[in-house]
């Protein structure tokens, strides 16, 4: 049952970046293990109040997690302005690199 493609995949993957195993996941969630090990199997869909909890947890949006946004965005909260200015410096500056390395 593939309702929501792709949903496990990227549940999984969340889960393994932030180093968390399907128990830690769950106990956050207050879950069963077995039901975290569903989601990410797409043997179960999860109710919305679980996809807002996991966007929450692992600060994604749930348009990602549904397949709707195709890009991963950073969590910007609890930063100062000028937190998100250096950010923002940073990125240019980073995509200017990138650039120029590709053109070599």
């Amino acid at each position: 049952m593939k309702i929501i493609d792709g949903f496990g995949d990227k549940l999984k993957a969340l889960r393994e970046k932030a180093g968390l195993t399907q128990e830690q996941l769950a106990m956050r969630m207050g879950l069963s293990k077995s039901t975290i090990s569903q989601y990410e199997n797409q043997e179960r869909i999860p109710s919305p109040i679980a996809v807002i909890k996991i966007a929450s947890i692992f600060h994604v949006s749930t348009d990602y997690l549904f397949g709707i946004d195709k890009v991963e965005r950073a969590d910007l909260s609890g930063l100062t302005e000028d937190d998100i200015e250096i950010i923002e410096h940073m990125i240019v500056s980073m995509r200017e690199k990138n650039e120029k390395i590709s053109k070599l």
